[in-house]
């Protein structure tokens, strides 16, 4: 059966949901990478990413702006809201897309980890920070104020 025939395994998109997309296959190689320029490319201290076969990645509302951010690698990212969609490497028949734009992004776990070479410090200490949640310490307006505008996770 085609891609185009086949029933998405995951789905994901960008944060104002411009840009949508479908994967035809279960994603592998999930990972998250520390190198300087997915550090920047995510604007974090690492990008969470996963992949499957090109064929296997289905667009289902147009399409990322791309960024070739060396000779080997372009990045997609949607143009109106700025997520982060896909990482792949030019002469590779893969494709990799942002774990955080999957609509269920708890569903992938990743394996390991690249480019630690520019993993920054703290990164090793943020699991020992004390944590809150947003009505533990937000006000009622202000919640009502922070309701997401963000597609949501599904189509």
């Amino acid at each position: 059966m085609a891609a185009s025939e086949s029933k998405p395994v995951m789905t994901g998109g960008c944060q104002c949901g411009a840009v949508r997309y479908a994967l035809m296959s279960e994603p592998t190689q999930p990972s998250i990478c520390h190198c300087r320029m997915c550090q920047k490319a995510f604007g974090n201290y690492f990008a969470p990413l996963t992949g499957v076969p090109r064929k296997d990645l289905a667009w289902t509302k147009d399409r990322p702006g791309i960024f070739r951010s060396s000779e080997a690698v372009e990045r997609g990212f949607c143009r109106d809201c700025g997520t982060p969609l896909t990482y792949s490497y030019l002469e590779n028949d893969r494709i990799s897309v942002s774990i955080g734009s999957l609509d269920e992004p708890a569903r992938v776990t990743p394996e390991i980890q690249y480019g630690t070479e520019s993993k920054i410090p703290a990164f090793e200490i943020l699991h020992t920070l004390p944590g809150q949640r947003t009505d533990d310490y937000a006000t009622p307006e202000e919640l009502a104020r922070m309701a997401s505008r963000q597609h949501p996770d599904h189509d």
